[in-house]
């Protein structure tokens, strides 16, 4: 699909390249919009076979008057990758946005550093190049437009995700985070136990326990950098992590005691038929 005769063509230049850079940047090219890349790595060769301009400084990225600056770095590289870009080399101001799967952290950090008349896009695709390898329809997209003038520009960027049928979320990063330390730091803590524990695929699975072997593989996917990332930049996930061991000491508490009401009843019906 390429971009609608009454939707603007982007020009975005993408901070940090990797697999979710990459991810975006094949929608967002098939829309008909320009993109520019950056990269620790050297992406020049795939950048030219996706027909994206790959350059290798970010001073030269942000000279080439981008209409949006996309953030695509991990959660804990983005302080160290903002404070040293060169942002003095931008002709004019910029949206930026994020993509980072915690919400408050880039927000404060971008608030932080960029010029006052830097436009600023907090968001979160809830998917990834797995679960939208077939598509984006019906996917959850939070945003929330943090510091926004050029609402146009705004507007046309959250139309890339839009009009791909994502399910737009208008959502402020304290709740976004609030709302993911229980489900997606919960899932990616629960799926890191159970290949802590290597559990395997058996002979008499149940279809629950398919799904647990599902959640590990799952989850042992995605870099250990990314799930460090949600638990020391969300500070909601802090409390969560202490939930779940809360909730685990009940659980064997309320096991324990099951155990020792058997055992009693146990010995004393063995003393009646003693008797």
């Amino acid at each position: 699909m390429s971009a609608s005769s009454d939707s603007t063509i982007l020009k975005i230049g993408i901070v940090g390249f990797g697999p979710f850079g990459q991810f975006l940047g094949k929608t967002m090219i098939k829309q008909g919009h320009i993109l520019r890349a950056t990269s620790r790595s050297d992406y020049s060769e795939l950048s030219a076979n996706l027909g994206i301009s790959f350059f290798r400084e970010v001073g030269a990225l942000l000279e080439a008057e981008n209409d949006v600056i996309l953030i695509c770095t991990s959660i804990l590289s983005l302080q160290e990758v903002l404070k040293s870009m060169p942002l003095h080399h931008l002709k004019r101001p910029t949206l930026f946005a994020d993509v980072l799967s915690v919400k408050e952290h880039p927000r404060n950090v971008l608030l932080r550093v960029l010029p006052q008349e830097s436009d600023v896009l907090c968001t979160h695709p809830m998917f990834g190049p797995e679960s939208g390898k077939d598509g984006w329809k019906g996917l959850n997209f939070m945003y929330e437009k943090v510091r926004i003038r050029n609402e146009a520009i705004c507007s046309s960027f959250l139309q890339i995700f839009e009009s791909e049928g994502c399910r737009m979320l208008k959502m402020s990063c304290e709740e976004h985070d609030k709302l993911a330390a229980r489900s997606q730091f919960l899932t990616h803590t629960i799926g890191r136990i159970l290949s802590e524990m290597e559990i395997q695929s058996t002979s008499i699975n149940t279809k629950r326990f398919e799904t647990l072997v599902q959640l590990k593989e799952g989850t042992m996917n995605d870099s250990f950098d990314l799930f460090s990332g949600l638990f020391v930049h969300n500070r909601f996930a802090h409390q969560e992590l202490q939930n779940l061991e809360l909730a685990l000491q009940k659980v064997k508490q309320k096991l324990i005691e099951k155990m020792n009401e058997e055992k009693d009843l146990n010995d004393s019906k063995n003393v009646e038929y003693s008797r």
